[in-house]
């Protein structure tokens, strides 16, 4: 069963006929009848004056349904036997909330053009064919009800029932690489979002580290263009080509919200520095062994460039998947060039009094960063915060300073820990994520990618600890005395595990970072050592925080007294 729909963006959908005509219609029906048939629902009944034998005339029921959609069910029942309208109407309605659990999307092949104006004309026609199929979808399934039960509702629902998400696409060449089946691939350069989009995936936590493996894998591969689509992603100041295969596609819905979209112009300039494959079958990667079965990234030295990927199994459905291995590669690149990647959120908090401060906060999944932040900005005394790092970023030095870059222009953050109402304060531009499930998430843009690849300079960095509990104030907060102190607690890189992944209990992860820092540790720990003893040197506030996140009865208290004894030592701080 498939759990995607892709309706062709070229057409534009004026009248049912175009729906009910269409082959993509007929399928999602006969899908509907087996789902109906395996779970021996009495509504498929319903469908007895359509059988032949022990199978339904699905081209006789299209047909009988196109008829319902002009003319009231009495008088049809004389071209085919008695269709209870009781029965049909559940029918009907079953099968529209059938069509509106599928991931629903629209694609359009446009060229991609450098004029601001023409770029956007294009993208406002993509959202008025969007509209008018969303319409002629929802005034379908209503003429079909009332033309069953005889009446017009007294209260009209405009429910989400057209597609999710519009994708604009063409055929870019990438001159740097030699594979001739990517430039085939459909690359998408615009996507437009008709909120809410939710996405329910088969998984909701992510397991285990990604294994490195020195493999040429990239020549041993090729992508069929009716079944992948390629979205290239600025990770920071890297260009990613990530491949998702249509089966995925929320997933690749995800990347948009979350990354900046490479433009072409990008492509066709720059080799990419990563490539991520997500949703390809075990059977398709050479020499598959079972420790990759949730991901693994292959060191291409034949290509220059590293691959991750995440093979296409239930336990892998998670945007977590998608996240994670594009940002390990990212890191491990990083370390390539002798930079210092950061598991941890960042922002240049700016009080009412006046007073600011560059404060990052590292920590693995669950450890309260982005928590802290949140209560931050919910202080009376404070104006503002910005975040220029959500989840991952990294250190260089510049002029003598120790400076931050940022990768992602969104956040995949946690609801459960989030206060109340902070879900439907972003629902007109996130993408939510298994809203009913523990672990449930929501990917929502917070800045623009010009001020996330901007070198920042930082003037404290914490270590989230989640686990410690504490009564007095001036225990929340503590510095460190030396290089040698802070990096034994930040290498440590304890945490009490939140349900963000399959851990449980307090755990260690070196550095907090599982993305990275442990598949090249010898390597990253002489650099970490080099970036902790320039801080101290420079002056750079190293500390830890103690968010409480992990202790029973402060998930939500614990993140706002941190950012109470934070908000004093801004206050005092002489930067």
């Amino acid at each position: 069963m498939n759990r995607s729909v892709i309706i062709d963006g070229s057409v534009i959908y004026t009248n049912f006929s175009q729906i009910m005509g269409h082959k993509k219609f007929e399928e999602l029906l006969k899908e509907f009848i087996n789902l109906l048939a395996e779970k021996n629902s009495p509504l498929i009944k319903t469908l007895n004056p359509f059988k032949i034998g022990e199978n339904i005339d699905i081209k006789r029921l299209v047909e009988y349904l196109h008829l319902l959609s002009m003319r009231n069910i009495k008088e049809i029942t004389n071209i085919i036997n008695y269709v209870n309208p009781e029965e049909l109407e559940k029918f009907l309605e079953g099968f529209y909330s059938f069509w509106r659990n599928k991931h629903r999307f629209m694609v359009r092949q446009e060229k991609y053009v450098d004029d601001y104006n023409r770029r956007a004309s294009i993208e406002y026609t993509m959202t008025m064919v969007g509209d008018q199929f969303k319409a002629v979808i929802k005034n379908m399934y209503r003429q079909l009800i009332s033309n069953t039960t005889n009446e017009f509702p007294k209260v009209m629902r405009q429910l989400p029932s057209g597609v999710q998400v519009m994708f604009l696409y063409d055929y870019i060449k990438c001159e740097n690489l030699a594979n001739n089946w990517i430039s085939k691939i459909p690359t998408i350069w615009g996507a437009i979002f008709d909120p809410p989009a939710i996405f329910y995936t088969k998984s909701n936590k992510r397991k285990g580290i990604i294994p490195l493996v020195e493999k040429n894998f990239l020549n041993k591969l090729e992508l069929s263009p009716t079944e992948w689509f390629r979205i290239p992603i600025m990770v920071g100041d890297l260009l990613f080509f990530n491949f998702v295969h249509k089966e995925y596609l929320a997933h690749g819905a995800g990347l948009a919200n979350l990354f900046e979209l490479a433009s072409p112009k990008v492509i066709k300039s720059k080799k990419p520095d990563g490539i991520i494959i997500f949703g390809l079958h075990p059977s398709l990667i050479p020499e598959y062994n079972e420790k990759w079965k949730n991901a693994v990234i292959f060191k291409d030295k034949e290509n220059e460039v590293y691959i991750g990927i995440i093979p296409a199994l239930d336990e892998n459905d998670y945007f977590g998947y998608m996240k994670k291995t594009t940002l390990t590669v990212h890191n491990l690149i990083k370390l390539d060039h002798g930079k210092l990647p950061i598991h941890g959120s960042m922002a240049k908090i700016t009080l009412k009094s006046g007073k600011s401060a560059i404060a990052m906060f590292v920590g693995d999944s669950g450890a309260g960063k982005s928590e802290t932040l949140d209560a931050l900005n919910r202080l009376e005394e404070v104006a503002d915060v910005n975040i220029i790092i959500d989840d991952m970023g990294s250190l260089d030095i510049i002029d003598n300073k120790i400076v931050a870059f940022g990768t992602e222009t969104g956040a995949f953050v946690r609801l459960d820990d989030l206060p109340p109402g902070y879900a439907y304060h972003t629902m007109d531009r996130s993408i939510f994520m298994n809203p009913d499930k523990i672990n449930a998430r929501v990917i929502v843009p917070f800045n623009n990618y010009k001020e996330i690849i901007t070198p920042t300079p930082i003037d404290f960095i914490f270590y989230a600890n989640n686990y410690t509990e504490v009564y007095r104030d001036d225990e929340r907060i503590i510095f460190f005395d030396n290089p040698e102190d802070a990096l034994k607690v930040f290498s440590e890189g304890k945490r009490f595990a939140k349900g963000t992944t399959s851990e449980t209990g307090l755990t260690t992860s070196y550095f907090a970072n599982p993305f990275g820092a442990i598949q090249m540790k010898e390597i990253h720990h002489k650099i970490a050592e080099k970036f902790f003893n320039k801080m101290f040197e420079l002056g750079v506030k190293v500390g830890e925080i103690r968010t409480m996140l992990g202790i029973k009865g402060f998930e939500k208290e614990g993140t706002l007294l941190a950012a109470k004894a934070l908000l004093k030592i801004i206050e005092n701080y002489r930067g």
